[in-house]
Parts: structure tokens; sequence; C-alpha cells
């Protein structure tokens, strides 16, 4: 079956339908974006923003699958915070916790108990419609599968958010997100006419054109080559440096980390360690450490 390409608005900009049949194989972007109808009766978390210099702060934090028996407990009351303007990576050995920590800190799943803060704003109180725009105006997020739209171009993708959320794009702060991450050339091409690294690179640049109060990364290099991957992390490393972006990152890949500034380890879902100025060895032989610790 064909797919029907995006009608044109006036000024040219893709019309993407919030109730498109597209949410459907792009749940995660969807989810992101903010989908419920953007002319919905909700309210702006815009007033709550904050100049604390903790972007994220996490307090109590437990989440726990299951009843009785059965229960698993993936976190144990984490406490953690992430400073505005800096790289922090998360990482642990399989089953510490990391993925679930990242998801109940966007607002992607629910906790048993504690709270989760996005600047001043206390999430875990949130209902639905709140936190979905919290998550459109205020947050970021880069997968470890792209997530484009195949018949838009890189630059209708990179606009995308701004566009549902009904927002006029910062042409200034964007010919500075397309300088950083390399696509100056590569704007009018679709993701099939892209390589991998590329297509991560207008993911990235989606993300941060939204001026976001933190982006979340999920393994953001994970399908990616090494060149590819490295290319990839540079642009956040630059993000973080050039334009002040904060920027959490869940990887198991000790090179990936050794680009933030700062890596919190988790075990058992347990904050165990942290470490400051991470290279690639000093992450490694902390994880060998975290990996061979008595239970």
């Amino acid at each position: 079956m064909s797919q029907r390409g995006p009608e044109n608005s006036p000024n040219g900009a893709p019309e993407v339908h919030p109730r498109g049949p597209w949410r459907a194989s792009f749940p995660l972007i969807a989810l992101f974006l903010g989908f419920t109808d953007p002319r919905s009766d909700v309210v702006s978390t815009t007033e709550a923003r904050t100049t604390a210099a903790a972007a994220v702060t996490a307090s109590g934090l437990t989440k726990v699958y299951g009843r009785s028996d059965a229960a698993v407990h993936a976190l144990r009351g984490v406490d953690v915070s992430f400073d505005a303007g800096a790289f922090t990576a998360i990482m642990g050995p399989s089953g510490s916790g990391k993925s679930t920590l990242m998801h109940c800190l966007a607002g992607l799943d629910t906790v048993s108990s504690g709270s989760v803060r996005i600047g001043g704003t206390e999430i875990t109180g949130l209902d639905d419609k709140r936190l979905t725009m919290l998550r459109r105006e205020r947050i970021g997020f880069v997968f470890q599968s792209f997530n484009l739209l195949p018949t838009l171009t890189a630059e209708q993708n990179i606009l995308l958010p701004l566009q549902i959320a009904g927002r006029q794009p910062d042409r200034t702060l964007l010919d500075r997100v397309v300088e950083t991450v390399g696509l100056r050339d590569r704007l009018g091409h679709r993701p099939a006419e892209l390589s991998g690294g590329q297509q991560q690179r207008v993911a990235v640049a989606r993300a941060l054109a939204a001026r976001p109060q933190v982006i979340f990364a999920d393994e953001p290099t994970g399908n990616l080559d090494s060149r590819s991957g490295a290319e990839v992390l540079s642009f956040l490393r630059t993000s973080v440096r050039e334009l002040g972006q904060t920027i959490v990152m869940v990887t198991h890949d000790p090179v990936a980390a050794s680009y933030a500034d700062r890596v919190v380890f988790l075990r058992d879902g347990l904050l165990v360690r942290e470490l400051a100025a991470p290279t690639p060895q000093t992450v490694l032989d902390t994880l060998v450490s975290l990996e061979g610790a008595p239970c």
C-alpha cells in the first residue's frame, strides 16, 4: 500500500495530523511530541520553569513491577540530581535499573514511590494532560532507533515538534543547531537518503531545536558503527559546551560514557557510585568492579 505524503500548509511547512495513521508506527515519538490534540484544553507548564542548578532531581525513587513473590524491585530508593548545562551518563550492569530510571525521570513510566522534579516541577503528581505538555515543552529525547518520519525531509523532521506545539522556530537557534550537528547540506534529504549516522544527527537536531530543559538520550549510538557513534557523541558534547544543553544519557559503552562530565552507576536498583571526568578506562574499571562485587 502506498503511503500518502504530508500535505503542505500555506507557508510550505508539512501538515502532520495528530491523529494520523503514522502514530501506530512511531509510538515513542508520538508520545514525546504530545499527541493529545494540540488544540485540546491543556494547561501549559511554561510558567513553572526554574533557574535552579539541578535540571532533574529524583528523591527516594522506587519502582516495583509485579506483586508479592513475583515482585521485581527495579529501583530501590534512588536519590540523584543532574546539573543544568552538564552531560551525565547513567551506567550499570545488565538489569541494574538504568533504563527504568531514565523512563521514570522522563515521565515515560510511573514510579511506585518517591518524586521526580524537572526544574521546579514535581512531575510524579501531574495528570496525563499536564505531563503531555511538560514532555512537549521541556523534554527532548534521542532514541536508539532514529524515529524519523520517512515522508519528511531532514529539516521537516527537525521542525516537527515545534509545529505540533504550535511554536515558531527560533531561526537563529536553528541555524546554530544545524551547524553544530553538521547537517547544512542534508536538510532537503529524506531519511532513506541519509546514512545511519546522519539520521541520528537529525534526531539530535530535532531534540535541540525545541530548546528543551533536558534531553534524555537512550543508547543513542546503539545502532551506529563506531565512527558514526563518535560523531553523534561529539555533537552531543558540543551542544552542552556551546548551547548550554542538559543531557542525561543511558549507555552500556565506556567510550560513550567518557564523553560525559559525570557518570552515575546503578547496581540492583541502587545508586552505588559516581565518577567525575570519566575516561574509557576508569569507566570500564568501575563496571568490572561492580560486576564482581558481592550482592
